[in-house]
């Protein structure tokens, strides 16, 4: 059997964490680990570590928590680790050629969607936002260009109705650390072979902006239900209801034969409400209230008590 491998893994997100622990559980050994220093947070804004960091802590593994690898003294502490291979996983930073370049074999990253599709922070997301059937995994020999390294391995799944960005992205989290793991292997057996990708296919997936939160009734219902889903459960989508922010959560497209301004509430049950939209209607089914926790659209009839005519923006 090939030699165990030794390992850097650079991540940030809870996305991360599978992996970590996947490699952790693996024969290869975890030289360091290296995440974003703690940042405030929360209505104390007290110093929270990532949930790399937490992961990293409880497994005992080596530890660095850097404003940077891009630059000293990141890049010094991450050289020294003298890695055979560079695992990166939602790490949410552009690695230059010096930094790529610090593994003996190979820099690795794991991207959550069938590359060359949905290059870009926000493959999870922008594929609920598109109403794909299918998305996976994919692994890749990093290189400077946006996630348009060659490709070692990739694993699909299927896209399920009830999904949301937070239940698709643990699901890709958990493929995709045992596809990390299976790749480590490859290469420590020297039977990688990198693929180039097909650049002409390539899409790509941007960060989500603070103004792609806001609904626009005057979009179709199935295309609202779609954002709804992209956004929940953080940070959620955001429509306006009597002056203030209203997050919509959950949400059904239900036909509609009601003629009403897109916006418009057309009817209220005990169950909840359904909203004109610029196709069809939309039925929410789980809100915020702003400030207020998650609830059913039941819950919010009952105390908030909208009527049909209403309109929210």
């Amino acid at each position: 059997m090939a030699r165990p491998l030794r390992i850097a893994f650079l991540g940030n997100d809870a996305w991360s964490v599978p992996s970590l622990r996947a490699i952790a559980r693996s024969r290869h050994s975890v030289e360091l680990v290296v995440t974003r220093a703690p940042k405030p947070a929360g209505r104390g804004n007290r110093l929270t570590p990532t949930p790399v960091a937490v992961a990293a802590r409880d497994l005992e593994l080596p530890l660095a928590e850097v404003e940077t690898v891009r630059t000293e003294p990141g890049l010094r502490t991450l050289a020294l680790s003298r890695p055979d291979v560079l695992v990166v996983v939602a790490y949410g930073e552009i690695l230059p050629p010096d930094v790529l370049a610090l593994p003996k074999l190979l820099p690795v990253n794991l991207h959550f969607s069938l590359l060359p599709a949905l290059r870009g922070a926000s493959p999870v997301q922008a594929a609920l936002l598109l109403d794909l059937p299918e998305t996976g995994v994919t692994t890749m020999v990093m290189e400077t260009g946006l996630d348009s390294g060659p490709i070692l391995l990739q694993r699909r799944t299927r896209v399920l109705p009830e999904d949301d960005a937070g239940s698709l992205g643990a699901r890709l989290a958990e493929l995709g650390a045992d596809v990390l793991v299976e790749t480590l292997e490859l290469i420590a057996a020297g039977r990688a072979s990198p693929v180039p990708q097909d650049h002409r296919a390539a899409t790509v997936a941007p960060k989500l902006r603070p103004e792609d939160r806001r609904l626009d009734w005057s979009r179709p219902a199935r295309e609202l239900v779609n954002r709804i889903r992209a956004l929940a459960p953080e940070p959620g989508a955001v429509a306006t209801f009597r002056g203030a922010n209203l997050k919509v959560l959950r949400a059904e497209a239900v036909a509609s034969s009601r003629d009403a301004e897109p916006g418009t509430v057309i009817e209220v049950d005990r169950a909840g409400f359904v909203v004109a939209t610029g196709r069809g209607a939309l039925r929410a089914v789980e809100l915020a209230p702003a400030g207020r926790r998650r609830m059913s659209a039941a819950e919010f009839v009952r105390g908030h008590r909208p009527v049909v005519g209403e309109r929210l923006s």
